[in-house]
């Protein structure tokens, strides 16, 4: 048991003390008296020993009481409380979200943030991160499972998106590399971008969104980077805007990128696909994962009612004193 408000009670003792010190150092007036003859024929009365008795009884029982509300009063109003600590579970899952902004992508990003958004929403415990690429790659936010910080991320990278202006600073660092939209080395930076790849098990999972419309030597080529994440058993889930209707070359770079993704023992979706976000989310959460024991967290639990009780019972020794010496 501990007080969390531990300080009231030095603090009244204080108080009290003052108070104390002031009413004693307050000069006394004499009282007057009345001088009367024969007094101890009344007070050696039956009746008045009797009366005097009570009086003095029933003021030890107010004074008492008076007591135990103040102690009982103080003790509850310092927040008496029980502390223990627990490691809460968390989930193993931690996914990336890896977006490509070239120019090729502009006009369709919004709409996979949109997607985004919604897987987001739809996750519970896990961890999420999200990379953005170009001509190079970006960390937009590391793994996380603060999920306000990462609804707070994803509108502003939909406000910038839609505005497709970099007066935010959302694109900063997505051109310092040679060439434009570098599918293999984007996707490579993603599956990096986990930590302790060797060293902790984890199930991790990538949502990619490209049209794998490359425009540039890269360092890493899309079948190398799918291979990169499948040595560290990362699945990749990936999202290509364009559909069927797409040119012959278009169609042929979709139809790369659902063998590489495939691969990695992810899935390959269409934008179009009004089910690929929650399907992606029942794939994740159907991989198999243990919970992990979190960081240690002191609890505190209140526990004021056995002095609640007191000072209510001192309370009602104290009116019913008063009660008794009135009558």
């Amino acid at each position: 048991m501990v007080l969390i408000l531990w300080w009231l009670i030095p603090l009244v003792l204080l108080c009290l003390a003052v108070v104390a010190y002031f009413a004693l150092r307050r000069p006394k007036k004499a009282p007057e008296r009345l001088l009367v003859a024969h007094a101890e024929r009344l007070t050696s009365l039956p009746g008045y020993a009797r009366a005097l008795a009570k009086r003095r009884r029933w003021t030890l029982v107010a004074l008492g009481s008076l007591g135990v509300l103040i102690v009982a009063g103080v003790l509850a109003a310092a927040r008496p409380a029980e502390q223990s600590s627990i490691r809460p579970e968390q989930s193993n899952r931690d996914i990336v979200l890896c977006l490509d902004v070239s120019g090729s992508m502009i006009d369709t990003d919004a709409r996979l943030v949109d997607v985004f958004t919604q897987l987001a929403k739809d996750f519970h415990g896990e961890r999420l991160g999200m990379v953005i690429f170009d001509s190079s790659a970006v960390q937009v936010f590391p793994l996380t499972d603060d999920y306000d910080f990462i609804n707070e991320q994803l509108i502003d990278a939909g406000n910038s998106l839609q505005r497709q202006s970099n007066s935010s600073g959302f694109f900063e660092g997505t051109y310092s590399g040679k060439g434009s939209s570098l599918i293999g080395d984007g996707l490579a930076t993603c599956v990096n971008s986990f930590p302790k790849l060797s060293s902790e098990s984890r199930s991790r999972s990538i949502v990619f969104a490209t049209d794998n419309v490359l425009v540039g030597k890269p360092l890493f080529t899309l079948p190398e980077a799918a291979d990169l994440a499948s040595k560290n058993n990362i699945r990749i889930y990936g999202i290509n805007p364009n559909g069927p209707q797409a040119s012959a070359t278009r169609l042929k770079a979709g139809q790369q990128m659902s063998e590489a993704v495939k691969g990695t023992g992810g899935e390959y979706y269409v934008l179009g696909d009004d089910d690929a976000a929650s399907d992606i989310v029942a794939k994740v959460q159907a991989t198999e994962a243990s919970k992990l024991q979190g960081r240690p967290q002191l609890v505190s639990y209140d526990r004021p009612e056995v002095w609640l009780l007191m000072a209510g019972l001192g309370l009602l020794g104290v009116l019913f004193a008063a009660w008794r010496l009135r009558r």
